[in-house]
């Protein structure tokens, strides 16, 4: 009986001692894993902050890489622009030279224009006397553009030129227009038939008179009735009236 009890209160004691370290080992383990699970959030939360901010230099890489595009496309402008305002300041270059140059071609054309005219006016009083009034207003035109400062010295140029050009047709082209003419002192209505400028012939409305224009003398020739029908054809022809046919005019020679 003593051995049994005495093995109880060993097995009682054991278990004291047992529930008394494992409360100890737990007083000790407590404050670990306390610590333990501290350290785990606070892993957790730098991870958090480590996944941030390797968001963050994604974004700033890929921000860095697009804008590394765009500088690279700014340069390839900006070397594009560089040569255009090269070829531009050559050009202002070229454009200046062109302009000094016009200067002095200006004051070239300047005398030969009004030299021009001075020979076309010279001729016009010259040849033979047709469309004498509106002849002679083309010319006093021109001199007095000649003065004008709000007219190009281009478009003076191309005004002579085209005065010259008038002449020159009158040459190669019949024409009837009506006027006055003294005729035994009597100023009569006449039709004038101008050939080129080989035949300067006129004849009254009423067929009664006729006459030409003699180079040679520099007069008016009154012609007899025998080319009466021949200038009413002329004229007609002149006028539209008839087809272009073959005229029997007198024509004055001259040396």
């Amino acid at each position: 009986m003593k051995v049994i009890q005495t093995l109880i209160a060993a097995a009682v004691t054991t278990v004291l001692i047992s529930s008394n370290v494992n409360a100890q080992e737990d007083s000790y383990l407590e404050p670990a894993a306390k610590k333990a699970t501290e350290i785990n959030e606070s892993a957790a939360k730098s991870q958090t902050k480590i996944n941030s901010i390797t968001d963050q230099i994604d974004d700033k890489l890929q921000q860095f890489k697009t804008i590394s595009k765009e500088i690279e496309g700014l340069e390839v402008y900006n070397e594009q622009l560089r040569r255009q305002i090269a070829n531009q300041e050559q050009e202002m270059l070229d454009l200046n030279n062109s302009i000094d140059e016009v200067s002095v071609i200006e004051r070239q054309i300047t005398p030969l224009m009004l030299r021009m005219i001075d020979g076309l006016a010279q001729f016009v009083a010259l040849d033979v006397p047709f469309l004498e009034e509106e002849r002679n207003n083309r010319i006093l035109d021109l001199q007095n553009m000649m003065d004008r400062a709000d007219v190009s010295p281009s478009e003076k140029f191309r005004r002579v030129m085209e005065a010259y050009q008038v002449e020159m047709d009158y040459g190669k082209t019949i024409e009837a227009y009506p006027g006055l003419k003294e005729i035994d002192g009597t100023e009569r209505s006449v039709d004038f038939l101008r050939i080129g400028r080989t035949a300067l012939i006129y004849q009254t409305r009423d067929a009664s008179a006729q006459g030409v224009w003699n180079k040679q003398t520099r007069q008016w020739e009154e012609l007899d009735s025998s080319y009466k029908n021949q200038i009413a054809k002329g004229l007609k022809i002149a006028k539209k009236q008839l087809a272009p046919d073959l005229l029997m005019v007198p024509v004055a020679i001259t040396d």
